[in-house]
């Protein structure tokens, strides 16, 4: 994805992806589909830092700081598998952007698909849990 697309370009995407889908066994099919395109974080750096406290299950999340082009690039993984494509989709937005940009992000593309309303309240709690460690690795990194 070239670093030139918007947050909001990204989201858009998203929405139009899954409007493709008629009902929701489709679009977690998707959802999982996604989580195997994630940028995969190193065994190595599956470590209490990159941890995602506050989720159902187990999702570490690596930010690391490109200085020169002054963005951010993230790794992923869980041993869920929407688990795993949620994580896929919030990096797929926030992927190769500057700190300011993921701090100050909106995840009103989430509501568009549906997708809060069709999560558990764990997976939902999760899904904040991955969004807010991002915007505090984001503030970490900010100029």
């Amino acid at each position: 994805m070239p670093a030139t697309d918007t947050i909001s370009d990204r989201a858009q995407e998203i929405v139009d992806e899954f409007a493709l889908f008629n009902d929701w066994m489709g679009r977690y099919e998707h959802l999982m589909e996604l989580g195997d395109d994630i940028p995969v974080i190193d065994d190595d750096d599956k470590t209490d830092d990159h941890y995602v406290h506050g989720c159902q299950s187990d999702v570490w999340i690596r930010a690391d700081y490109d200085e020169d082009d002054n963005v951010l690039r993230f790794e992923g993984d869980s041993n869920a598998k929407i688990t795993k494509g949620l994580a896929a989709l919030v990096i797929r937005v926030l992927n190769e952007q500057p700190p300011e940009a993921v701090e100050s992000a909106e995840f009103d593309f989430l509501d568009e698909i549906g997708l809060q309303d069709n999560l558990s309240s764990q997976r939902n709690n999760g899904l904040r849990a991955m969004i807010e460690q991002m915007r505090e690795r984001a503030r970490t990194f900010r100029n």
